[in-house]
């Protein structure tokens, strides 16, 4: 699969707001955190026929997200990349994942703070 161009689909800056954190205080109720999604596919097909059927459909992966963080509670923002990027993987068409989870809060005197993951195929088991 080395010669199929990976062509690009991005979600940016989608706000979502959950539990995730250590402090007992980012326990107790939901923060925002802002997610950053590339996914890496194969196009070619959806450019020629102009159909849904033939792409990655990222509307139906993007709810799965928001469903996933918010009823989540993790304590680390790199196991909620983790978790957004296993959705990402789950459509077939995804050939890698980059994943950025900010949490805006996170540090004081920071605009926010992040962790960007990089997952392909190969390592969603």
């Amino acid at each position: 699969m080395a010669d199929t161009p990976l062509d690009r689909i991005h979600i940016a800056d989608l706000l979502v707001r959950c539990i995730v954190g250590t402090n007992p205080g980012e326990r107790a109720k939901p923060q925002d955190v802002v997610i950053n999604v590339t996914l890496h596919a194969d196009l070619r097909a959806a450019c020629r026929s102009d159909r849904i059927e033939d792409t990655v459909d990222y509307r139906s992966l993007k709810q799965r997200i928001v469903e996933t963080v918010e009823a989540s509670h993790f304590f680390l923002v790199e196991a909620l990349a983790e978790a957004v990027s296993d959705i990402c993987l789950s459509d077939p068409r995804v050939r890698k994942a980059c994943v950025r989870v900010e949490k805006p809060t996170a540090l004081r005197f920071a605009r926010t703070v992040g962790v960007e993951i990089e997952r392909e195929r190969s390592d969603h088991a």
